[in-house]
């Protein structure tokens, strides 16, 4: 067993300005590489009690370690939803969904309750739960309607809502050929991400782009 100061102390020891520097441009407040987290938790194990004091820290680099520590299962639906809405770093709220919600068995109820909440960061983590089901488990989505709310309301939507929007619009055009050719239209009307910087050998998020891509790979392979 580890003691949260002690751990605490170790986190602040990780600390590097340039990183810091760097992750708060994103909204993220600490300046430690997550690959020293990883480490840092590959040590640890899963250990809940010791995550739930990390996470009752409020700093962002102890909630990140707790949730690569912690045993998603262990949670109910309403500590789970508490932790969304006190997630104040883009990154933590980033891996709660992705390590911890999708693993539990409250993610279906989750993604409900958050899809249209008012707090855009929280409708943002409805979102994906939402592409993560267009993807693996489509049944019972209506996906005509998901477009239309897209097609409303992704333009105008804060900026962490409208990635998740577009990443579904995304992912509903590469999965679902039947819907393709609106996705495409869609995307290519609002022009969301359509000048967004990318790297050399990335693809880019602009939908059109994304789905044209991912399904030129797809046919190809």
């Amino acid at each position: 067993m580890s003691d949260v100061t002690d751990l605490l102390a170790e986190l602040d020891g990780l600390e590097d300005a340039k990183m810091r520097a760097i992750n708060e441009k994103h909204g993220d407040d600490h300046g430690i590489k997550l690959s020293d987290l990883r480490a840092i938790a590959k040590r640890l194990k899963k250990q809940q009690p010791l995550a739930v004091e990390l996470w009752a820290s409020q700093q962002t680099s102890a909630r990140l370690l707790a949730l690569l520590i912690c045993r998603p299962r262990d949670f109910s639906a309403a500590e789970l939803d508490t932790m969304l809405r006190a997630s104040r770093a883009p990154k933590v709220q980033d891996w709660l969904v992705n390590y911890v919600v999708k693993k539990s068995a409250h993610a279906e109820a989750l993604r409900v309750l958050w899809f249209d909440d008012e707090d855009p960061s929280v409708a943002s983590a409805g979102w994906a739960l939402t592409s993560e089901r267009v993807v693996k488990n489509p049944d019972g989505l209506d996906l005509p309607a998901l477009l239309e709310i897209i097609e409303a309301q992704m333009a105008d939507a804060p900026e962490r809502l409208q990635w998740a929007m577009n990443t579904c619009l995304a992912q509903i055009g590469i999965e679902h050929p039947e819907q393709r050719e609106r996705a495409l239209a869609i995307g290519e009307r609002l022009g969301v991400l359509r000048d967004y910087p990318t790297p050399p050998n990335c693809t880019s998020p602009f939908a059109p782009v994304w789905i044209e891509e991912m399904v030129r790979r797809r046919e190809s392979a």
